[in-house]
């Protein structure tokens, strides 16, 4: 055997060796995680309904896998920030991202982010989901037939809220436009709060609100859910009609949170968190805690949750380029 094909034997077999003891030496990283803290970065600030569900989710987890869950409040820029943080992490599970509808919509709005809904992360599992409600003032509109009567009586003059450009609200609002061939004004507000105020206030004939924190609001009769844009009616609110018991099906937009990891996070990691969450939704506790908010608990497995957050990105893509809408 002459020396340069010794050379390429003895360069394989260490090339070969290399990746066995790579290989090993992950395997083994797998079997001992979490072997220290864990954070899960949440792009709202503390209080709402995301960092609540990264809340709840973190107690659980720390308890199961003896480790510290710690919630890292990452707001700005649409929860870009967040994500962005969590794409560029080391992929080993110790930086988690609880994100948000806007997830899904954002690679649509903005140009250049650092990050991609479906490429950048690994899927662990859904938490919630949380339908939006379209809302008027008890003394207006019955149902929504006699308010798409009166929009369609008067294109332009009807108004709608929403808790800002380019969310989940007012997203429900544009795609209920086109079901029922309407002109509406949207108007919208920086946050939930201001939105509601003005609805309650009467300077806006609607809103579209998320069953998140609002079902209150139709339970005590200070507004009127006309329709829940989902597929099945809410719990909470069990006389509401759909969107679709209405006249208009395909209205569905949702707000929702899910866990994620950093894209080439390893598969036993995001099994074992996944295994971990879904023990975590079904203890009746984080279900009552959730339920009592509006939301709907979800759960499921990782790849249902890759291939929803598929569907909503495709969903929202289509609904943003028929709008022309962009926030860059």
């Amino acid at each position: 055997m002459n020396k340069s094909r010794r050379q390429v034997l003895a360069g394989s077999a260490a090339w070969v060796s290399a990746g066995w003891a790579g290989l090993a030496q992950a395997q083994t990283a797998s079997a001992s995680y979490p072997s220290g803290p864990v954070k899960i970065v949440v792009g709202f600030s503390a209080g709402g309904p995301t960092d609540l569900a990264a809340r709840l989710i973190a107690v659980k987890l720390q308890t199961a896998l003896g480790q510290s869950f710690v919630v890292d409040n990452k707001p700005g820029a649409g929860s870009n920030l967040a994500s962005e943080i969590v794409a560029k992490a080391a992929p080993d599970g110790y930086t988690l991202l609880m994100a948000a509808a806007p997830l899904a919509i954002n690679n649509h709005l903005y140009k250049d982010l650092k990050w991609d809904a479906l490429h950048s992360f690994e899927p662990i599992s859904q938490v919630m989901s949380a339908p939006c409600i379209l809302a008027v003032r008890p003394e207006s509109y019955k149902t929504l037939a006699e308010l798409v009567a009166a929009a369609k009586k008067e294109p332009g003059k009807l108004s709608f809220s929403s808790s800002g450009a380019g969310g989940s609200q007012h997203l429900a609002g544009e795609l209920f436009q086109q079901k029922a061939g309407i002109q509406l004004i949207h108007v919208p507000y920086k946050g939930a709060a201001p939105a509601l105020a003005d609805l309650l206030g009467g300077q806006i004939s609607m809103g579209f609100m998320t069953s998140l924190s609002s079902v209150p609001y139709f339970t005590s009769g200070k507004l009127r859910a006309l329709a829940v844009c989902s597929p099945q009616r809410l719990p909470q609110l069990p006389d509401v009609p759909t969107m679709a018991e209405g006249g208009y099906p395909g209205v569905e937009i949702n707000s929702w949170s899910g866990l994620l990891a950093p894209a080439k996070t390893p598969a036993e990691i995001v099994a074992r968190l996944q295994r971990e969450t879904a023990k975590a939704l079904a203890a009746p506790d984080v279900n009552e805690r959730l339920a009592s908010q509006g939301a709907l608990v979800v759960g499921g497995t990782s790849a249902e949750f890759a291939s929803y957050l598929a569907r909503e990105s495709a969903e929202y893509g289509r609904l943003i380029k028929s709008i022309k809408l962009t926030l860059d």
